[in-house]
Parts: C-alpha cells; structure tokens; sequence
C-alpha cells in the first residue's frame, strides 16, 4: 500500500512538472509574440474587433503607399504624430490619404527606449482606433507592417489641426470666425471624447487631448486623433478607479496636475485637458503664452480662468472675433464656467464628458444655434452659472 501511494505521488509530481512546463512555454510565447500579433495587418475586409463599433481595417502593401506617397517624400509630409511623420497621398482608388509612418530603426538615432516608445505608441493607437467607429474619431482605414514598417492610414482632414486653424492661419477662416463655429467644435471634439469614455468597449482614455490632437475636415467636423498614448482601461476595475500608467504621457499645459502628481490616470484627466482645449477656443490664445500683464509667460489656465470666475469672461474672449450678442455672450459666460469646472484641481469634481457635452448642446442652443440638444426638447435653456449644476429648461414662448 505504501508503495503504491508512493508511485501514485511521484506520478503526480511529473505530472505537475509537465503541465508547469507547458503553461510556461505557452505564457513565453504569448508574450515575445504579442506585439508581432497586434502588428500583424488583418485581411482585406476584415475586422480587428467583433464587438460594437469595430471598423473594418484594410492591408495595404508598403508598395502602394510608396507610391502614393511619391516615396514618402519631403513634400508630401504634412505633420508629425505619436510615433513618426504623416505624409499625404492619394490611393490607387483615388481617396486622399494621410498615412503615419513610423521612424525607420535601423536609421533612428535615438536611444532603445525611445524606438521602445515608437513601438507602443503603434500599437496603442492600432488597438483603439480599430474598436473605434464615431463621426467624431478620426477614422483608422488601415495598416501595413510590410519588411518591419509600422503605417497606419487614415480618412485626410483637408482643414488640418484647430491648433493650426486657431495659431497659424490668418485670416481665420469662416469657421473659426464665429462664436457659434467655435462651440460647434467644442461640442464635436467633446461628442468624440465622450464616446470613448462611455461607449467604447473597454473604455479608452486618450491621455493626450490638445488642439493639435483634433482635426478638422472638410466640413469642419471635428474628430479626435492620434492615440498613440491612450489608455484601454482593464474592464475589471470599477468605473472612476485610477490606473497607473507604464509611464506619464501627456503634453505641457494641456496634462492634467493631479494626474501628473500622482500617476493616478482616470477619465477626468481628459476632462482637464478639454478644458484647456475650451479656454484656448475662447481665448484664442496658446496654452502658454506671455499676457500683458505678465513677465513671464502664463498658462492660459492662469490667465483665463480668474477672469471668468470674477464674471469678467469678456477679458478671455478672442478680440479678433465681433463682439458678442446678448445670446452668444451668456453661451460664453456659461462655457468659461464649465472650462473652470473642467480645469478645477480636484479630479472626482470635475464632470463628466457627458455632462460636458450636454452644457455645450445648452450653449449652442442658447446661441439660436437650432436643436442640437439630444433631448430633443425644442426649449431655449436658460443657463445658470455652473457649468454643469442646476440646470433649468424653460419655454422660449
């Protein structure tokens, strides 16, 4: 009887052994070949993600975009993202493109961690783009890792960038020359940033919201870009739990402070950063910037927002627009409230982006602006002076 426990345990133990080996091997190959699997580009036709929304994401051979492209040249670049140049190009089909390519390694000079960084920053923004499908989100139509390239190509946005259309271009254009155009654009970026909090699934934070991270297209329709940095957050976590990030991304003056401090990522840091957005809208000014009335330079957190919570909201306003009507002044007021709100220090008090795009559809509507509201009310709101507490609806008869 002893001997027959024995073997039974020895045979167990091997058993053991075997399985442990297994899993180990299975765990190894797993992860070396993770990364290889999120590069690899679907099938023609196929999709990265079977859940709602999912998009389908097209392979493209590097020959095609060689060509499109004129060989990636010089004069078809037309900006930089998260992991290398974007170039403009034209498809066989005809369709304008704008294709990201990443920095060639073998002749990068930048250090491991840097192409360590390029890297993630790919496949950051192949695994959000491709489970993302709203008007508001630039729309990722595909990818190519042909001979160890990593391209991404996209819908092109013949209006660029709003950091462009609001610091580069003058004259402004039509769009950007009205209060009613700006909010407009507020409320689109809004709607794209609100999606992928809430609709998205798993959720994403983008960790990266800035005027030059919203394009414009010919409609001037306005669409969040470049996820080179965002957050899928672990659908096991409870809603409002912090993450902590591999490392802080962001950009100066748009990053979130607490976030910054603490390395507890959460929602409301984009909220933070959209309200930097909001303010620079208003404003018209660069996130950081000397004022009159400083030596050195400010950010426009500083400098707008003691202003507006002194209700002297006509001191932010973009002096190269008219004057405001009565209507678009108290739009106006009422959004410098929200952007403070958004910007406050504390994280948990900040709203949320759906309670920020249901204050913008107010503002619009204020503005005579026509029923944008989703609640389809056909009411002119009237609008208190929080940004997004106590709100009150009345007839306009």
């Amino acid at each position: 009887c002893h001997r027959r426990h024995l073997v039974f345990f020895v045979a167990l133990q091997f058993a053991l052994v075997l399985w442990c080996r297994r899993r180990r091997r299975r765990n190894e190959q797993d992860t070396s070949g993770g990364a290889q699997q999120l590069l690899m580009p679907p099938r023609v036709g196929s999709s990265r993600s079977r859940g709602p929304g999912s998009v389908v994401v097209e392979n493209f051979t590097l020959d095609m975009l060689h060509a499109s492209t004129d060989g990636f040249s010089d004069d078809s670049q037309i900006g930089t993202g998260s992991f290398g140049s974007v170039c403009r190009g034209t498809l066989p089909d005809g369709r304008e493109v704008a294709i990201k390519r990443a920095e060639d390694s073998a002749k990068a000079s930048s250090s491991v961690a840097r192409h360590r960084d390029r890297e993630t920053a790919f496949d950051s923004e192949l695994t959000a783009l491709a489970r993302a499908n709203h008007k508001n989100i630039v729309c990722l139509l595909g990818c190519c890792a042909d001979s160890g390239e990593r391209v991404l190509v996209y819908e092109f946005m013949a209006n660029s960038t709003l950091h462009d259309q609001l610091h580069s271009r003058s004259p402004l254009a039509a769009a950007m020359s009205s209060w009613r155009g700006r909010l407009t654009i507020a409320l689109g970026a809004a709607r794209g940033i609100e999606y992928m909090h809430v609709y998205a699934v798993p959720p994403i934070i983008h960790r990266d919201v800035k005027s030059a991270n919203i394009l414009l297209d010919d409609a001037w329709t306005a669409k969040i870009a470049d996820f080179g940095l965002s957050s899928v957050l672990d659908p096991s976590a409870g809603a409002g739990t912090p993450q902590v990030p591999l490392y802080t991304g962001g950009t100066v003056g748009y990053m979130d402070p607490e976030y910054y401090r603490l390395q507890h990522l959460t929602d409301k840091s984009d909220v933070y950063s959209f309200g930097v957005v909001l303010l620079e809208l208003m404003s018209g000014c660069r996130v950081v910037q000397r004022y009159a009335e400083s030596v050195t330079p400010k950010n426009v957190v500083e400098f707008a927002v003691p202003h507006i919570l002194a209700d002297d909201v006509a001191r932010v306003l973009d002096p190269r627009l008219p004057a405001p009507t009565p209507d678009e002044a108290e739009a106006l007021a009422y959004v410098g409230y929200l952007a403070a709100d958004c910007v406050g220090p504390v994280g948990c008090d900040r709203p949320s982006m759906t309670e920020v795009v249901d204050a913008l559809e107010r503002a619009l509507a204020a503005c005579g602006a026509g029923p944008l509201s989703r609640a389809g009310t056909g009411r002119r709101p009237v609008l208190s002076r929080s940004g997004t507490d106590q709100f009150d609806l009345t007839d306009t008869d």
